[in-house]
């Protein structure tokens, strides 16, 4: 090895290690913060749970899409044809996501909708598949919903497509 080389392996080292640094105190923090809220965004309380916590209170379909951010498979999920009046909530936390005024037939075989209830979903960009998606999750818990495209109806013109098992709906009580 050259001199010349020398001060880049020692770069090469020091970002390496800085970014094991990181990672271990998101990693940390992540482990602390188990099982507390916090207030996030818009007032809403967050819930953290460990991995057991969440093993625990949901289906093996559900912790693999709310937790892992898997995907189901599309015309699987009886949430896709459900046109009744109510509101569909994270199946995790139950914090209200969509009014079903919101949802359409997108034809994906996905519960989709057009508008989320305000504050009530964040998002990020994923490069899972290489081709940047917006991925978002539930507000309160982080449980992963689904994505986000620019292919819906007005008036917004998107589509949040959902995993139907990590939704619930909620009927409408009529007023007789």
């Amino acid at each position: 090895m050259n001199t010349a080389e020398k001060p880049t392996m020692k770069r090469r080292t020091f970002l390496l290690g800085a970014l094991g640094l990181g990672a271990g105190a998101l990693a940390t923090a992540r482990i602390l913060s188990a099982g507390t809220t916090d207030q996030g965004r818009k007032g809403i309380e967050k819930i953290y749970k460990t991995d057991a916590e969440w093993k625990q209170q949901l289906t093996p379909s559900q912790y693999r899409v709310l937790r892992e951010e898997g995907t189901e498979r599309p015309f699987t999920s009886p949430l896709d044809k459900e046109y009744g009046k109510g509101v569909y909530v994270c199946a995790g936390c139950g914090l209200e996501l969509f009014l079903s005024d919101t949802k359409y037939d997108s034809g994906t075989g996905w519960p989709s909708f057009f508008a989320p209830i305000e504050g009530h979903l964040e998002t990020k960009t994923d490069f899972k598949i290489i081709y940047p998606r917006t991925e978002y999750h539930c507000a309160r818990c982080d449980g992963h919903q689904g994505h986000v495209f620019k292919d819906g109806p007005p008036p917004t013109g998107k589509r949040w497509c959902n995993n139907g098992v990590a939704l619930r709906f909620i009927p409408q009580q009529s007023n007789s």
